[in-house]
């Protein structure tokens, strides 16, 4: 299982590029593993105001629907429209092309409360079945 050591970690499985006052959000690979063949996503405006924890959007599978979860509270300011057309993509390439959106984080603080690589590895292991 693929997990970038540069990116921070979610327990609903999101992950988090920082860049300045910015992340870059996505699901990870265990999240698109287990939810299979990704048929449709929805993801909000950019402009929206997002709250941590609170659901930004949803990913659909042949399997299930799952909500997506803001790791930091900020405003969208981009969104990955290439997924609309293409949502498979977020079983391709995870921590690249599918990309979500993009937050201009309000709080920094926040991203203390996220796992660095070695601890979501911990984290996937101990919750598996």
């Amino acid at each position: 299982m693929s997990i970038p050591a540069e990116l921070k970690y979610t327990k609903d499985h999101e992950w988090a590029r920082v860049s300045g006052d910015t992340i870059t959000v996505g699901i990870t690979f265990h999240a698109q593993d287990q939810l299979g063949d990704v048929v449709f996503v929805e993801l909000p405006k950019a402009g929206t105001v997002v709250r941590k924890g609170a659901t930004f959007g949803v990913v659909e599978s042949t399997k299930a629907v799952s909500d997506l979860y803001a790791p930091v509270s900020g405003k969208v300011i981009e969104v990955n429209e290439a997924l609309a057309d293409a949502p498979e993509q977020i079983n391709k390439d995870p921590y690249g092309a599918a990309w979500m959106i993009k937050v201009e984080f309000s709080d920094a603080g926040e991203l203390s409360s996220l796992m660095d690589a070695a601890a979501y590895q911990e984290y996937v292991s101990s919750s598996a079945p």
